[in-house]
């Protein structure tokens, strides 16, 4: 290894959690931002709703709460919720203070509704407002001589050691793969933050860009962290048919500006599953799609927008207009949809500053369970998580920096690069579509004990053969990639396995019922 990198804070990943916290954490040392594509390729440049917080007239932090306890099905850290509605005013406010423009009208903001929620209280960009923020933030970010970026850079695994002056076992940063040049060195750092967003791309079918391969999730787990409630991930119920990779999203805004899901036939179905309807929680939704489909054996549902004025529509969603009539869609017919995966809910435990169970490492946005979330995610509470609780994280960082130095320290299991690659060469693409395919179809929606069973089984011989490879070569991107997105589906159906029930976005078909005297906890898992 060689032209090793030293620097106060580093930070993995470039979506709104990393940004912010590194645009606070440059107030307190040098800062030096790894993103493996592109500074602006993101899950949040995704993002179409918006942000959840308490800013309107009608509204209070008990509603929004309360709101959010509902949809985490008894799991939600009801104290981790407080924060977050509580805080979260403070932190929009400071994101519009960054550049965020906000949609208006006369009276303030454009508040809009999704489902879950009992009052209007989405801010948003039209229907762009992950990239309007993460264009905000990269400008602010561009314009900090502390803060230094680099694209095209991957963390491969994080660098562990022992503080001499504490005893402690810590992160010390990370390995970092320069993909274009093939060439990997330390980036050693005082503290580490993790910001690498989800892990969509786990799924056939999903809303996330092809970044989103779970690098953070294992590579904590690699290294000792406390992972928890990876079983929990979200599928978005409406996602444009037929889908491509990514696939195209069509807002639960949609929804709440009264748009109504419809079979083929015409029959408005949601009131037959949930007493809110089309704004029902997104499990309740994107479960009920799934069953009609499996009964009627249709390949999509109807979006149905009569309810809305089609000037409206375009006003408020011209990035959906604009898809859908280079689609060749008839919008006053409907928009065809189907569930995608889209969020996970779970991740590397922190407490309520950002801390994991590593010393030196913190964590925040779609990568850490903060327990906010619970078994199901508030839509659009997000990227209001993600400002929060990276925020809290530049606090911890702006006490801890100066008390901490370099260490040495050495990679998490990064692999014998002496180690001989296997041969024949596997076929890389396979693997990723068997991956992929398995756990649409055994761990997705809806799963079953058998089928659990047997994900686990096959998951297990690819991700040994997938250790090998990424060892044998410890240059190429690709295959670490593929290393990271088999062992998060792997966690995944190790912790589906694990919870007996069905609860929130865990549903079994021979496990229906919820269990709250045997499962109303989380699910940890520890390497």
């Amino acid at each position: 290894m060689s032209n090793e990198r030293t620097t106060d804070i580093l930070v993995i990943g470039s979506g709104i959690a990393g940004l912010t916290y590194a645009l606070a954490a440059a107030e307190v040392g040098q800062v030096t931002l790894v993103t493996k594509k592109e500074r602006a390729e993101s899950n949040t440049n995704w993002a179409q709703g918006g942000v959840a917080a308490v800013l309107g007239p009608d509204d209070r932090p008990d509603l929004h709460i309360g709101d959010t306890l509902v949809a985490g099905a008894g799991l939600c850290h009801r104290d981790r919720v407080e924060i977050l509605v509580h805080e979260g005013p403070t932190r929009v406010r400071e994101l519009m203070a960054w550049g965020a423009d906000f949609q208006r009208t006369d009276g303030g903001l454009a508040l809009g509704r999704e489902g879950g929620h009992s009052r209007r209280r989405i801010v948003h960009a039209a229907d762009h407002t992950g990239r309007m923020i993460e264009t905000a933030l990269l400008a602010a970010v561009a314009s900090s001589d502390r803060i230094q970026v680099l694209e095209d850079h991957f963390a491969v695994d994080l660098l562990l050691g022992t503080d001499p002056a504490s005893g402690q076992h810590r992160c010390g940063g990370a390995l970092v793969l320069d993909h274009a040049e093939g060439r990997t060195y330390p980036v050693r750092a005082r503290i580490t933050m993790l910001a690498t967003g989800g892990a969509g791309q786990v799924y056939r079918h999903t809303t996330n860009p092809a970044i989103a391969t779970g690098d953070g999730l294992a590579m904590a787990y690699r290294a000792g962290a406390l992972l928890a409630n990876l079983e929990f991930i979200q599928f978005h119920p409406t996602a444009f048919y037929p889908t491509t990779d990514p696939a195209f999203l069509i807002s639960e805004a949609v929804r709440g500006e009264g748009a109504v899901l419809r079979r083929s036939d015409g029959e408005a179905f949601m009131d037959r599953h949930h007493r809110l309807g089309c704004l029902a929680p997104r499990d309740v939704v994107a479960r009920a799609i799934d069953r009609e489909l499996t009964e009627t054996g249709e390949e999509y549902v109807l979006l149905d927008l009569e309810g809305i004025r089609p000037e409206r529509f375009r006003e408020r969603f011209p990035g959906i207009t604009a898809h859908c009539e280079a689609q060749g869609v008839d919008l006053a017919h409907g928009i065809p949809v189907v569930p995608a995966a889209h969020y996970v809910c779970g991740g590397v435990v922190t407490d309520a500053w950002a801390r994991t169970s590593i010393h030196g490492l913190l964590a925040a946005g779609e990568i850490a369970c903060t327990g906010v979330h619970g078994a199901n995610r508030l839509a659009s509470n997000s990227l209001l998580e993600a400002l929060v609780f990276s925020h809290r994280a530049s606090v911890t960082t702006a006490r801890d920096v100066d008390s901490v130095d370099w260490i040495d320290a050495a990679p998490a299991l990064a692999g014998d690069a002496d180690h001989p690659p296997l041969t024949p060469d596997p076929d890389l693409e396979g693997d990723r579509r068997e991956v992929r395919s398995l756990m649409w179809s055994e761990a997705g929606i809806v799963r079953t004990t058998d089928r659990l069973a047997g994900a686990d089984e096959v998951l297990a011989q690819i991700l040994a053969r997938q250790e090998r490879l990424a060892a044998g070569e410890p240059g190429d991107l690709e295959r670490h990639q593929l290393r990271n997105l088999t062992q998060t589906a792997h966690l995944i159906v190790r912790s589906a396995r694990m919870r007996r029930e069905s609860r929130g976005l865990h549903y079994m078909l021979d496990r229906p019922w919820r269990d709250n005297e045997g499962c109303l906890r989380d699910t940890l898992l520890r390497r």
